[in-house]
C-alpha cells in the first residue's frame, strides 16, 4: 500500500513562501518539491523528450522512492496516433530507465478525436511496450464513456494491466469564469463524466479543482473515501491535484491527505521546511 500525491509541474514561482522556503531559487525547486511531495506529473515530456543527461539530474535531485510520471510525447499518442512511433517510443523508454526507482506509472493522454474505431491501433501499441514499466491511458472521446466503447476499452487496459486515468474536472467546471486563468483552463480540460473504473493494480486519478480552496472540499471528500477503500484493499494510489494556476495545488494535496488520512491511517504528513534527504521521504 502506497498514496502518491502530487501536482502537475514540481515549481512555480507562486510556491515560494507557503510551499518553498522564503528566498528558495528555480533551480532548488525540484529538490524541494520531491522533499515535500512524493510524485510529479511529467508534462514536460508531453512536449518534448529531453536528453539522458536531463532526466539523470532530475533522478539525482530527488530521493529514493520519489515517481516521476512522465507522459508520454505528442509526437506519438498526437501526432502520429500511436501508428510508426517506434523511435520515438524507444527513446522515450530509455528515459524512463533512466530514472530507476524514481520511475512511476508512465502516462499516455489521448486526443479527443481518438475514439473506439482507433481502439485497435491502442491495443497494438499497448502489446509492443515492454511489461517493466507500468502505464495509464487517458481517453478523452466521448464515446470511451458510453457502451460499446468504454466495454471494450476498459478489457483492453484489464487485459495489459494498465490503469485508465481516472479525470474528474467538476471543482473547475463549477467555477464561474470570472478570470482568465479558469476561462482558460475550462476551456482547455475536457468535459467527460467522471469514472472510477479500476483495470490495474493501481489508481491513478487526475482532479482538476475549482480555483477557491475551500470549494473543492465536497468532490475530495468523496474521492477521500474511494482513495481510502483502494489503500485498504493494498493498492497504490497516484493522485494529482490541478488547479487554473496551480498556485493552491500544494495546498489542495495537504489537505486531501489530511481527508484520507481520517478514513485510513497515514504517515504523517512533513513539514514543509528544509530537511535533510534522508529523513525527507514522504510515506
Amino acid at each position: 500500500m502506497a498514496i502518491y500525491l502530487g501536482c502537475p509541474v514540481w515549481g512555480l514561482k507562486a510556491w515560494v513562501g507557503p510551499f518553498f522556503p522564503a528566498g528558495a531559487k528555480q533551480r532548488e525547486f525540484l529538490s524541494l518539491y520531491s522533499r515535500r511531495l512524493n510524485t510529479v506529473e511529467g508534462n514536460t515530456t508531453f512536449y518534448a523528450t529531453p536528453d539522458v543527461a536531463t532526466v539523470e539530474r532530475w533522478r539525482d535531485e530527488t530521493p529514493p522512492g520519489f515517481q516521476f510520471c512522465f507522459k508520454f510525447p505528442q509526437s506519438i499518442s498526437h501526432h502520429k496516433r500511436l501508428r510508426n512511433a517506434e523511435t520515438e517510443t524507444a527513446e522515450f523508454l530509455d528515459r524512463l530507465a533512466r530514472l530507476n526507482n524514481r520511475c512511476g506509472p508512465a502516462f499516455l493522454q489521448l486526443p479527443p478525436t481518438f475514439g473506439p474505431s482507433n481502439l485497435p491501433s491502442l491495443i497494438a501499441y499497448l502489446r509492443s511496450l515492454p511489461k517493466t514499466f507500468r502505464y495509464a491511458v487517458e481517453v478523452r472521446h466521448p464515446d470511451f464513456f458510453a457502451e460499446p466503447g468504454e466495454g471494450a476499452l476498459e478489457a483492453a487496459l484489464r487485459e495489459h494491466g494498465i490503469a485508465r486515468v481516472l479525470f474528474d474536472a467538476r471543482g473547475l467546471r463549477s467555477a464561474s469564469p470570472e478570470d482568465e486563468a479558469t476561462a482558460t483552463a475550462q476551456e482547455r480540460k475536457p468535459d467527460v463524466p467522471v469514472r472510477y473504473t479500476r483495470s490495474a493494480p493501481f489508481a491513478f486519478v487526475r482532479y482538476i479543482a475549482h480555483p477557491t480552496f475551500e470549494a473543492n472540499a465536497g468532490w475530495l471528500n468523496v474521492w477521500a473515501g474511494r482513495v481510502a477503500g483502494w489503500l485498504g484493499a493494498g493498492d497504490e494510489v497516484f493522485f494529482f491535484l490541478h488547479s487554473p494556476t496551480d498556485a493552491i495545488s500544494p495546498l489542495l494535496a495537504k489537505d486531501f491527505h489530511a481527508r484520507v488520512a481520517a478514513l485510513y491511517p497515514l504517515p504523517p504528513w512533513p513539514e514543509w521546511v528544509e530537511r535533510k534527504p534522508q529523513q525527507s521521504s514522504l510515506f
